[in-house]
């Protein structure tokens, strides 16, 4: 659960104690200017990186450590800048060095900790975030790391607990940080209480819309709730870095659409694997080594199995939905407060073509989840084939204020306007998929987009 350090704050009474500090610190051989050169540049890369231009940022926090070698808030926003660019081993030694360079400063330690937790060096990351915590009993990113650690070492629901009274208060103070929120959206998380998790990760999210800590995990709950379309949704919050939480979100995300293919590709850009990422792999070399007959063999035996009954509805759903959805109502009826059997079902009759039945049975799950993006998706999907054009741009208008970074619904709410004869809708809308559509996979349908613009112009300007 690694947080972002913070910028130093005050900058110019900051930067003229730091010179002070500088030139009584052990550095005499350096001139009054050469110090004030070094301090300007750090300046110059604080700038950078606020901005985010990190690998700008990085070059000149260096430049000023070619000057100040021993400079500790450059060493420190140096490896911040690695850190959110996903090298991590720079930003693991720039925190030690920082650390090292003063020992008693709370935001080297915590970040240093909760980059140990990410990288399954507990034993040494538990020490170093407790002394973080000592030293400054309310910091946010080292208060996160530790409740990212109790999580990953599963303790007691009376500890956990107890961290959450302690942080619960301090997210009801004047602007808490996001790490606060996520932190105690964690801890409910881990307590079963998925609703006020979701609620403090929204809250993280409004501050931060794509806080890297926050997104991967809704993601995450997304994905425990079948809800696969909103975890790709969040997923590309994320950009295209390529830093090993996004790729074994990827993987977990791949891996549950039953792409195995793709989910190994992932695992294998990880850079440090842990002990989740290879039980993932384990989870996809035996979901890959029996073949759905052999899944239907172990059935006879244990015919109720909703683990077996799950993986042959997924199996079944695209070349065989109509055998899918027998499996899909058994897993459901199996283990009925599963809500991924349910959506499973769900996306078997639309594959099947059964898309009234579908529409009855979305219409009552959403009524549970009401921010299942994959019931929003599929229940719009049924409707547009219906052609009840009305009723599926509330959908997929749904899906675009929910995720406005995904292109797929912008086109199908764009149809339906123009369905509608809602012309100056339908093109706004064409536009917004044209700019967020791949050029390579989405050709057809921008292809298609391109040829129905023209006419409907002409439909506009008669307006």
């Amino acid at each position: 659960m690694l947080k972002s350090p913070l910028f130093c704050s005050n900058r110019g009474s900051r930067l003229a104690i730091l010179l002070l500090i500088v030139v009584s610190g052990g550095v005499a051989h350096l001139t009054a200017q050469e110090s004030a050169d070094a301090v300007t540049i750090f300046n110059q890369a604080q700038d950078m990186h606020e901005k985010g231009d990190l690998a700008g940022a990085i070059s000149l926090y260096e430049k000023a450590l070619t000057v100040l070698p021993d400079f500790p808030e450059a060493v420190f926003q140096r490896a911040s800048a690695h850190l959110a660019l996903g090298n991590m081993d720079e930003a693991e030694k720039g925190f030690r060095r920082a650390v090292e360079l003063r020992a008693g400063w709370s935001l080297p330690l915590a970040n240093l900790g909760s980059l140990l937790v990410e990288r399954d060096q507990l034993a040494e990351a538990e020490k170093i975030l407790l002394r973080a915590v000592e030293t400054e009993p309310n910091d946010p990113i080292a208060l996160a790391g530790l409740v990212d650690l109790r999580l990953r070492t599963g303790a007691s629901r009376e500890a956990l607990k107890e961290l959450l009274d302690r942080i619960t208060p301090l997210t009801l103070k004047a602007n808490p940080s996001v790490s606060l929120w996520t932190a105690r959206a964690a801890l409910e998380s881990g307590l079963g209480r998925i609703g006020p998790a979701k609620e403090n990760l929204a809250k993280a999210l409004t501050a931060d819309p794509t806080n890297r800590t926050a997104v991967l995990m809704m993601a995450g709950i997304a994905l425990t709730e079948g809800d696969t379309v909103r975890a790709e949704a969040l997923a590309s919050r994320l950009g295209q870095t390529s830093s090993d939480a996004s790729n074994m979100l990827r993987a977990k995300i791949a891996a549950q659409e039953g792409r195995y293919e793709e989910a190994i590709i992932f695992l294998d850009a990880l850079k440090r694997p842990t002990t989740s990422a290879a039980d993932l792999r384990k989870r996809i070399d035996a979901s890959r080594a029996v073949t759905p007959s052999e899944l239907e063999k172990q059935l006879q035996a244990d015919a109720n199995n909703p683990y077996i009954l799950g993986r042959l509805c997924s199996l079944y759903r695209r070349e065989a939905p109509e055998k899918a959805l027998l499996f899909c109502r058994r897993a459901s009826e199996a283990e009925p407060n599963n809500v991924n059997h349910a959506v499973g079902f769900g996306a078997a009759l639309v594959q099947a073509k059964q898309y009234d039945s579908a529409i009855g049975l979305f219409t009552k799950l959403l009524a549970v989840v009401p921010d299942n993006a994959t019931a929003h998706a599929n229940l719009g999907t049924a409707l547009f084939q219906l052609k009840r054009y009305a009723e599926a741009k509330k959908e997929f208008r749904w899906l675009t204020d929910a995720q406005p970074g995904s292109a797929a619904a912008y086109y199908f709410l764009a149809v339906s306007h123009d369905q509608l004869g809602e012309y100056l809708d339908a093109g706004a809308n064409y536009q917004q998929y044209l700019r967020l559509a791949d050029p390579v996979e989405n050709k057809l349908e921008i292809e298609k987009i391109n040829l129905r613009l023209p006419a409907l112009q002409k439909l506009i300007k008669k307006r």
